[in-house]
């Protein structure tokens, strides 16, 4: 059994939009990749049992190259449980040829009201030993900063409300 790694933040938006945001693909290239990464999806089926395949592409390559190449991560996760409003469970595998990064890691993203907006707790199980703790939760919390963003700056344009 391998590492748990965890991050949360409150989000100021309501709980259903925020949950949109875990299932939407237009939404999760937008925020999901850590600063300093773009990302697109090769396929998405959000549904449980659906797959999604997505490249995550480093703007400045890494010292040692990404997992999958020398400027990229690639992700394939396969959609355990989708809980409307609730949480997204999903099993990812990184496409890699480095040992370290074999094995397959769960995701749990999970959302819940509070006085202040809506709280996503990020839970990462069974983390891959080529991830380091503080990489990984640099990276996690990078996401939840990004969504964060993203919210804000859907209730500051004109009609976002």
């Amino acid at each position: 059994m391998g590492r748990t790694d965890e991050a949360s933040r409150v989000v100021d938006a309501p709980l259903s939009r925020v949950y949109a945001a875990l299932v939407d693909p237009t939404a999760l290239v937008e925020w999901l990749p850590p600063q300093g990464m773009t990302g697109r999806f090769e396929h998405f089926e959000p549904r449980p049992g659906g797959t999604y395949r997505m490249i995550l592409t480093y703007d400045a390559v890494p010292d040692g190259g990404g997992k999958t190449d020398e400027d990229s991560d690639v992700v394939e996760g396969r959609f355990i449980e989708i809980s409307p409003d609730d949480r997204v469970v999903s099993a990812v595998d990184f496409a890699s040829d480095d040992p370290s990064f074999d094995g397959t890691m769960t995701m749990t993203w999970s959302v819940s009201t509070v006085a202040d907006g809506t709280c996503v707790d990020m839970r990462a199980d069974d983390v891959p030993v080529g991830i380091s703790a503080e990489d990984h939760k640099e990276g996690m919390e990078s996401s939840l900063a990004n969504l964060a963003a993203y919210f804000d700056e859907r209730r500051d344009s004109p009609g976002s409300r």
